[in-house]
């Protein structure tokens, strides 16, 4: 069965349980990011090194490219997720930039997951 959607509620700690049957797609890490609007992005560390650094490392004189590394490196965390419980810190800057203050809902978005307020 593939999800492609959950809703949670954080902890008092800030931290969002990831649903059982998707914690091995996170098994290499978990980044989180700011997205390009008021939202984070959510992105297993493989998928963030192998797709969106290559993406990143672009020109480094072409200014999109620029306002992309600002944009995705603002803010980013790198993390394991808690393999007993399944669950992942959100910093609190990450979650007032997406005006997250409990209730979360995840969206598949291809390869990485769109994290926004419920």
């Amino acid at each position: 069965m593939v999800i492609d959607y959950f809703q949670r509620k954080l902890d008092d700690k800030r931290r969002l349980t990831i649903p059982a049957e998707l914690r091995s797609e996170f098994e290499s890490g978990v980044v989180v990011t700011r997205g390009f609007k008021s939202y984070l992005h959510l992105y297993p560390k493989k998928v963030w090194d192998e797709q969106i650094e290559p993406l990143l490392a672009g020109n480094m004189l072409d200014e999109k490219v620029a306002d992309l590394n600002v944009q995705f490196r603002m803010g980013k965390e790198e993390s394991l997720i808690d393999q007993k419980q399944g669950r992942i810190t959100i910093e609190q800057h990450l979650l007032d930039y997406a005006d997250i203050k409990q209730e979360v809902t995840a969206i598949r978005v291809g390869k990485y997951w769109r994290v926004q307020s419920s």
